[in-house]
This record gives C-alpha cells, structure tokens and sequence, in this order.
C-alpha cells in the first residue's frame, strides 16, 4: 500500500481558541458542527481546517511545542480567480485582525500577484492569482 497523495486536515496550534475561532469566523468561515469546546473545525472546500490549542496539539503528538512567535517554516494558500480578488481578500484579512505581512505584489514564480498575512498566532497565509493553478470554481 502507498500512502494516499491527499490532505484531508490541516490542524493549526492556537494558543486561545475563542479567539482564533472568531479570527477566522470574522473572515466568513464558519465552525462545523463537529466543532466543541476543545477544538473547532472548519470546512474547506476539499479539507478541513482544524483549530486546536497548541499545548494539546503538541502532546497528542507526542512533539515539544513550538516557540510561541515566528515564522514556523509553513505557509498556507489559497489561489485565486484574478489579481483584484487578491487585493480584496488581504483587505477582508485585514478587516478581520490579521496582519498583511506581505501586500499584493507580482510574483517571480508566476503570472498574477501574490501576498501574505498572518492569523492571530502567526500562522502565515499566502493569497495569490496563479492562473496555471486554479481553483475549479474559477475556471
């Protein structure tokens, strides 16, 4: 057997739940019901986001925790239709209390723009218009 090639959760270790839930509530993405007390799931068109606190998260693993703050060497994207969306979406971000690290800018890597924010917890998300990945709502 050959482990299947998908991702069907990706967990992020938050260091206060509520506030992480209403972080990404306050950008439209609403907790499923499988959420509870202990840890919040959100459905991602294809996967799951899971929001789960990081001490918890670092012991069911059986991992040391992370150090609190910095870039953890992982990022996050979500490929839009055009450049404007890309624009858009850091705006909404923003709104919502992350922090663009990185505006809307031409990437080196493809045609379209891309840019960065950070959720509460220094989680990094990278928006981006690369037309050779779209998604399949956007073509």
């Amino acid at each position: 057997m050959t482990v299947p090639a998908r991702i069907s959760i990706v967990t992020l270790g938050v260091a206060d739940l509520p506030r992480a839930t209403a972080f990404y509530r306050a950008l439209g993405w609403e907790p499923t019901p499988y959420s509870t007390d202990e840890i919040t799931f959100i459905d991602t068109a294809g996967s799951m986001l899971a929001l789960f606190p990081t001490d918890a998260l670092a012991a069911d693993a059986h991992l040391d925790p992370p150090p609190s703050t910095g870039f953890r060497g992982v990022t996050l994207a979500i490929n839009l239709g055009s450049d404007d969306e890309v624009r858009s979406v850091l705006a909404d971000a923003e709104a919502a209390g992350a922090t663009v690290v990185k505006p809307a800018t031409p990437s080196p890597f493809f045609d379209g723009l891309d840019g960065y924010f950070t959720d509460p917890d220094g989680h990094a998300w990278e928006v981006a218009h690369n037309p050779d990945l779209l998604p399949a709502s956007s073509s």
